[in-house]
């Protein structure tokens, strides 16, 4: 089984803008991007996710897609897909020891997954599938180097703003940093953008808006886009939204999302007959493969079991068998102390019977005693032969268990090691002040010609100039609700010094940031009344600004 060819075509069209014009997006970068989608229940967000499904399909393109509400499965009524999960509707019942074998399907067989975790009655059992399937996707892919994109539903739940983030989390926060480069991309929907941590949601290169109604959510609107689309994107029609892209030279657009061509199964259940329509299947030797995973970790299951049962008994017999050996004991000192008797005569007649047939009939007693004592302490002797047998076993077993426990420890931590290797050399900061991301003060005994370390020696006077304006609270609170940092704030007032009224995509291109980014950063500077816009979708200085700078001499 596999994906169609894959189509020549380098854009794929998704919807329409309001002039009517078809709006489309380039698929390289859906594949390996950082997209982010959202909007409230019943806005079309889910549609939108499913129209960029059909249309990455139709390309030919493979995708794995984490369904946490069992909606996407009506993707199978045109796509060959394999639906995997713990539904007895799903193409194959899978656990976290499947992971492996679900990102090499998807990435070396080109089949696209459903990876639908909707039906696990234990959260940790389905977080755990989640996780190592993106672990194995992100190790692949660093040697593939292949388009790929990762979509996944409720990412609020695995990336919350509020803390708590477990390592599932933070390996997608991972995949969100520094998959691009290896060609894996992420795509995160969410009907709670102010519940998304805001990392994730600035770091995305491509971004849509459905509609927002809840006062925290559209304020995140207002800080990413712009103050007046907070109350802009409570008025959006179903499937509307409001699109930002880096890749384009519109900041935002309105675009109205086509509806999808498969089966909406996420729709809300009406009073009208629901018919589930015909799905395509995948292949039986494919689930064959998979099926095979399953029966071979259940025969390991039963075979321990089967173990300790056997264990559990040997144990209950030995106690049996002591128990028995003890009584045997106890008339064997008995029958002692009898004979003992009997050889002294001045005790055998206050103690032992007068007749001899009695007496005879003590010996005989005492003898088969004697008997029976070796035949048990024989029996016990055997038990114990086949107790140590089983517990060698036992123990051997556990030993192959440790050894490939170790094994498997051995490879994550050579996989970590693997991952944290960077050509990417320090950059120090020669005689001045902490910077962010790897700027620290270079030591005496470090010189030019350390051919490891980059020196950067550039004058701050820009940046020890606004530091003495009264404007410097009202930038460091700009770059707290933007998330970028003092320095980048200091370089774009300025580049807007010297070269405004410019548009944001022109500041990007000037600071080196994304115009995501600086959007956010602009928003906020315009409302800290460090920024105004003279004309629509431009931004200058507010000329108080501008004056106070000059008085401190920054018009170099």
């Amino acid at each position: 089984m596999g994906c169609p060819a894959v189509s020549d075509e380098r854009e794929v069209v998704v919807g329409e803008a309001s002039d009517g014009t078809d709006v489309t997006i380039p698929v390289v970068e859906l594949l390996t991007g950082r997209g982010f989608v959202t909007g409230k229940s019943g806005s079309g967000k889910s549609n939108t996710a499913s129209v960029i499904a059909e249309e990455l399909l139709e390309a030919g393109f493979p995708l794995l897609i984490v369904d946490t509400d069992g909606e996407y499965y009506g993707l199978k009524e045109e796509y060959e897909m394999l639906h995997a999960g713990a539904d007895e509707e799903c193409d194959i019942q899978i656990g976290p020891e499947h992971a492996e074998q679900m990102a090499t399907l998807a990435l070396e067989e080109n089949v696209p997954v459903i990876l639908d975790v909707s039906g696990y009655l234990d959260e940790e059992v389905a977080n755990e599938l989640l996780r190592e399937t993106a672990r194995q996707l992100f190790v692949k892919e660093k040697k593939l180097k292949k388009p790929f994109l990762l979509v996944v539903e409720e990412v609020h739940e695995y990336i919350p703003e509020g803390g708590g983030m477990d390592e599932t989390g933070k390996l997608l926060i991972k995949i969100g940093k520094r998959g691009r480069k290896h060609g894996l991309g992420i795509l995160g929907i969410s009907q709670r953008p102010a519940d998304v941590k805001k990392d994730f949601i600035t770091q995305a290169n491509w971004l849509v808006w459905h509609r927002l109604t809840w006062e925290n959510d559209t304020k995140v609107v207002g800080r990413i886009i712009d103050s007046e689309y907070s109350e802009l994107v409570s008025e959006l029609d179903d499937g509307q939204a409001y699109v930002q892209t880096d890749w384009n030279d519109v900041d935002v657009r309105k675009i109205q999302f086509r509806r999808k061509r498969t089966f909406d199964a996420g729709a809300t259940p009406g009073l009208d007959d629901f018919e589930r329509p015909e799905l395509k299947s995948v292949s039986d030797a494919l689930v064959g493969d998979l099926q095979k995973i399953s029966e071979r970790k259940q025969r390991e299951e039963s075979r321990i079991e089967e173990l300790e049962r056997n264990l559990e008994k040997r144990g209950d017999r030995i106690e049996e068998l002591e128990e028995e050996l003890q009584n045997a004991r106890d008339i064997s000192s008995v029958a002692q102390q009898m004979a003992e008797a009997l050889q002294n005569p001045d005790t055998v007649q206050t103690e032992l019977p007068q007749s001899n047939d009695e007496i005879r009939r003590l010996h005989d007693e005492l003898v088969e005693l004697e008997s029976t004592q070796e035949e048990l302490e024989s029996q016990l002797e055997e038990k114990d032969h086949v107790i140590d047998i089983l517990q060698d076993k036992l123990e051997a077993q556990r030993g192959r268990t440790e050894n490939l426990a170790k094994r498997n420890r051995a490879l994550k931590d050579r996989i970590e090691s693997l991952e944290g290797d960077s050509s990417d050399q320090p950059i120090v900061q020669a005689g001045g002040d902490d910077f962010e991301f790897g700027y620290a003060d270079v030591p005496e005994e470090l010189t030019v010609a350390n051919s490891q370390i980059i020196v950067a020696d550039e004058k701050q006077d820009v940046d020890e100039l606004l530091e003495t304006t009264p404007i410097d609270d009202r930038l460091t609170a700009a770059c707290e609700r933007s998330r970028c940092s003092l320095e980048t704030s200091r370089r774009v007032v300025k580049t807007l010094a010297q070269g405004g009224p410019l548009t944001t995509v022109e500041v990007a291109d000037r600071v080196d940031r994304s115009t995501v980014a600086v959007q956010s950063l602009l928003s906020e500077l315009r409302t800290q009344g460090i920024l105004c816009r003279p004309s629509e979708r431009t931004y200058q200085l507010e000329s108080e600004i501008l004056e106070a700078l000059s008085a401190t001499g920054t018009d170099d």
